[in-house]
């Protein structure tokens, strides 16, 4: 998100990290402003940001490599502390001096580190402790400038430090949860080396993010925002309301692919809490035509992706003076899909609303949340004071319950999934873990179970679904929940009993990675 004011940053310089934006996020969880750039950003550019600090990211390149990316020797120069965590320390320690050689077999999870010096960075962090590491490189050779502060038992510059530079560099990721001590080794680069002072705040996300829609989209033009109901949309829209006004115009497009009573919460919402002028449009009919006989997940993604599209070209044909389309894309949308600042990631998954949108719609896109993480949109939303509901609904995934079916989409099978959703919905807020899950959903498994209903053996028809529930922070990682046994075997009795055509339900025990949290 571009900013219109210029508070204290740390920028982060991205040479292709998969989770780049985890350590911005980390940066900004302790009251820091913090952006992304290229690897090949100028010093003149930097300036531009008001920088106390930088951060150089990971990578899976390795520094010796022909195509390798590298940042520019004079940003170096700058007298800028510089933080290097993997790759970002190999290139750094290279650039200074040092030699870098691949290790004899990629060293991956966690691994004891031995502090040597608790001065600045390390300050605080215990002599023993686990940090996770992922690299096939290290750093074998130090310039006598550099002063190593930790090791582990296969890596003798774990962290290092430059004698009259204010660089310090970590082999290991302290941006993961999986490195206990690593906010703090990142809160000592912020504070103790960088000088920091905390000031960052989602108020000032909130209100730079109006001040940018503003400038964006002029004195005139109307902004039309597709909502969904989920809480992406909704603070967008939100946003964008207080940016402009009356000229936002919503549209709500009901696929058919649904929860129950989607479209009444989107419009007590919108209607007749924000008073925003929103269009409800029924084509539930055509995107289930459009979908018959489909099962591919991502044909059936590229199908509504494209629908949504269509639907969309025609619904804003109604507003003349429309210049801009808004959407709620996050970033683990914009990561996953295979789009980082410093290039291309791994495609994981394709999004109607991010890169998906034709040059002939006419448009130019709003995505006011294109940088941020759920846990930041949710405590946005909580300060535009969107209704609790909206604010901690749990994640719907944009094409909806048609990657909750696996296989065909039918209107028997949506009914039966619509049946179980809400008894899942249902009895965890009942029981009080709603809040304490992440993302709770079921999935219609495309098979048939033997099973007994009454006194007879029952096969054909009978479906099975599958239960998930997941704890997260940021949606890049999870893991499945261990929720009481009593309340699962409620769960699985209410779906067996009231929802005609299931007689088995299974409960998903995997993490993401690897499994996703979709299915599909």
């Amino acid at each position: 998100m571009v900013t219109s004011m210029r508070p204290a940053t740390v920028v982060v310089v991205d040479f292709g990290a998969q989770y780049v934006q985890l350590i911005a996020r980390r940066v900004r969880e302790n009251h820091v402003h913090s952006v992304i750039v290229k690897p090949d950003v100028t010093a003149q550019e930097l300036r531009t940001h008001n920088p106390v600090g930088l951060i150089f990211s990971g990578g899976p390149a390795s520094v010796y490599a022909k195509h390798a990316p590298r940042c520019r020797p004079e940003v170096l120069d700058l007298g800028l502390p510089v933080l290097g965590i993997c790759y970002g320390m190999q290139l750094a320690c290279e650039m200074m001096g040092g030699q870098v050689e691949s290790t004899a077999s990629r060293e991956y999870g966690r691994v004891q580190l031995e502090v040597l010096d608790h001065e600045t960075l390390l300050a605080r962090v215990p002599t023993q402790t686990s940090v996770w590491m992922s690299h096939g490189d290290i750093v074998n050779s130090l310039s006598p400038e550099f002063i190593p502060l930790a090791k582990t038992n296969s890596c003798p510059y774990a962290v290092v430090q430059h004698r009259t530079k204010p660089f310090y560099g970590v082999q290991f990721h302290p941006e993961v949860t999986h490195t206990p001590c690593g906010n703090q080794i990142i809160r000592n680069f912020l504070y103790e080396v960088c000088g920091c002072k905390g000031e960052w705040q989602v108020s000032h996300v909130t209100h730079n993010a109006v001040e940018t829609i503003r400038t964006q989209v002029g004195d005139s033009a109307r902004v039309v925002c597709g909502l969904s109901g989920g809480v992406d949309s909704s603070v967008t829209a939100a946003l964008i309301h207080q940016a402009i006004g009356d000229r936002l115009s919503c549209v709500f497009v009901d696929n058919g692919l649904m929860r129950n009573r989607e479209v009444d919460l989107v419009e007590s919402t919108f209607r007749q809490h924000f008073k925003v002028d929103l269009h409800v449009v029924d084509a539930a009919d055509r995107f289930l035509s459009k979908l018959e006989n489909v099962s591919n997940p991502q044909r059936k993604r590229v199908i509504i992706g494209h629908e949504f599209i269509e639907v969309f070209k025609e619904e804003a044909k109604r507003f003349k003076d429309a210049r801009f389309l808004a959407q709620g894309t996050l970033y683990p949308d914009v990561i996953e899909s295979g789009h980082s600042v410093g290039g291309e990631t791994a495609s994981i998954k394709a999004h109607h609303n991010v890169g998906g949108l034709p040059d002939e719609l006419g448009f130019e896109l709003v995505e006011p949340l294109r940088d941020l993480f759920k846990d930041e949109v949710r405590r946005v939303g909580e300060h535009l004071g969107l209704p609790e509901e909206i604010v901690w609904r749990h994640p719907f995934p944009g094409p909806g319950l048609a990657v909750r079916i696996i296989g065909p989409v039918t209107r028997d099978r949506l009914r039966v999934l619509r049946a179980a959703d809400e008894i899942i919905i249902e009895e965890i807020r009942t029981a009080g873990w709603y809040n304490k899950i992440a993302q709770a959903f079921g999935v219609l498994l495309p098979v048939s179970t033997v099973g007994v209903m009454g006194d007879d053996r029952s096969y054909a028809g009978q479906h099975v679904v599958a239960i998930r529930f997941v704890e997260s922070s940021d949606f890049m990682t999870a893991d499945w929940v261990r929720i009481d046994y009593e309340l699962l075997g409620k769960i699985a009795n209410r779906i067996i009993n009231e929802v005609q055509g299931v007689n088995r339900v299974v409960y998903d025990v995997s993490s993401k990675p690897p499994a996703t949290i979709e299915w599909e």
